[in-house]
């Protein structure tokens, strides 16, 4: 680290498709406040090895030798951006580093080589971060009982420092992208994202993001699975991780980008991001694009049909491959609070609105290649599972009779929604 403790460069660890070990792919450098990054020559030299390199992302970092120009408006790769940590990964490092200071400090107090260096390294996707280009040492620990988790991610929001042991434990989720209190766990040869309640929710939040995932699952979304679970009398969801896969060598990972990144935005231009872009990327760049096209827009309308407002460009991810795109499975489909009726998509639907109504999704319809009459059918069919399982999905939930009459109506199927 130089004198004012802070990083100046880091490399860049990558897992080839189905392998269990990484090798370094590059290195990135500080350059007036910009991350700057260049492919190591050996990485290069790889091209024609039975497990031949791949670039991190095209067209954003090609297997070209030299500094890598950023895209305009950027400070960093995206494709890097997509591996650091979010908001609760910022503060769980900032609490760790500068103990109670952290509860009121700005996540800007460190910079972004430094959140990628601290943080731990069963990121999502496929790359890592490290000191060294030639030995890798992983962040990580070993697992630890959810009502532990729950302890420390409560002593986090508050600012309190932790344990050596919880620290260690909370630390190792703070690649993992999100705003709320979460951990990583393992059971049983499957990972998962474990989502805590948070001290300042004013209705069960859990409770509400597992109704919405079962019920997309129901409607024929392609969803990542999820549990629900109960530690220290308190809900926790448990999501399963769909870019880890336990094979007889060990996990292998999966590269994935987010729409932001295709989008080649950063989070400060992510209202410029839309639907109708990403479905224009999508059948230019993607596999099966009519397929993913579908599959995108019942995406948007059951966000619709739901209450599920935050679907930001860090929603939507993509699976890479080296050559091509994949929609991953929906994730993060979470009803939001609303005060009154009319409600906004973090991301525009058609031209500028962003009116969470069906009548905006049908406007934005043809840019899907769907024709009107198809996408009512997709309403109507979607409307209809919500309806028939209601009862049953919120009976799996225990969900008390006090948060069904508030999401009812209100998050899901909110007349102001589904009216034309």
């Amino acid at each position: 680290m130089t004198s004012d403790n802070q990083y100046s460069e880091a490399y860049v660890w990558i897992w080839l498709p189905n392998e269990t070990e990484p090798v370094v792919a590059g290195k990135l450098e500080t350059d007036n406040g910009n991350l700057l990054f260049n492919y190591g020559k050996s990485y290069l030299e790889r091209v024609n090895d039975t497990i031949p390199a791949i670039p991190i992302y095209e067209p954003e970092l090609p297997l070209e030798a030299g500094t890598l120009p950023l895209l305009d408006g950027l400070s960093m790769p995206g494709c890097i951006r997509d591996g650091a940590p979010d908001a609760w990964g910022r503060r769980v490092i900032i609490n760790k580093k500068l103990g109670m200071k952290g509860a009121d400090t700005d996540t800007t107090a460190l910079d972004e080589l430094t959140y990628l260096l601290e943080s731990g390294s069963d990121r999502i996707g496929a790359l890592d971060f490290q000191q060294s280009p030639s030995h890798y040492e992983p962040r990580s620990a070993t697992n630890v009982a959810l009502e532990e988790l729950l302890d420390s991610a409560a002593r986090v929001e508050k600012g309190v420092p932790l344990t050596p042991e919880l620290d260690i434990a909370l630390y190792h989720g703070t690649a993992i992208g999100g705003a709320r209190p979460k951990a990583l766990v393992e059971d049983n040869n499957r990972k998962y994202v474990a989502k805590f309640s948070s001290s300042t929710d004013i209705y069960s939040v859990v409770k509400a993001e597992f109704i919405a995932m079962r019920l997309a699952d129901i409607v024929g979304l392609n969803v990542a699975p999820v549990k629900l679970e109960t530690a220290a009398n308190r809900d926790v969801l448990l999501v399963e991780r769909f870019d880890r896969e336990k094979t007889k060598q060990g996990w292998t990972r999966k590269s994935m980008v987010s729409a932001l990144t295709l989008f080649a935005l950063d989070d400060m231009m992510a209202r410029y991001a839309s639907y109708e872009t990403l479905a224009e990327i999508i059948r230019y760049r993607f596999t099966d694009p009519k397929d993913a096209l579908i599959e995108l827009f019942s995406r948007l309308t059951f966000n619709v049909l739901c209450g599920n407002t935050d679907d930001h460009a860090r929603n939507h991810a993509a699976f890479w491959n080296g050559q091509d795109l994949s929609l991953t499975p929906a994730y993060d489909i979470c009803p939001q609070g609303r005060s009154g009726n009319e409600a906004s998509h973090a991301m525009q639907i058609s031209g500028n609105n962003n009116l969470s109504q069906l009548k905006t999704c049908l406007e934005a319809a043809h840019s899907f290649l769907i024709s009107e009459q198809d996408a009512r059918a997709i309403f109507e069919k979607q409307k209809q599972a919500i309806e028939t399982n209601w009862d049953t999905v919120c009976n799996e939930a225990q969900l008390s009779e006090i948060d069904r009459k508030l999401f009812w109506g209100r998050q899901f199927l909110n007349p102001y929604s589904i009216g034309e």
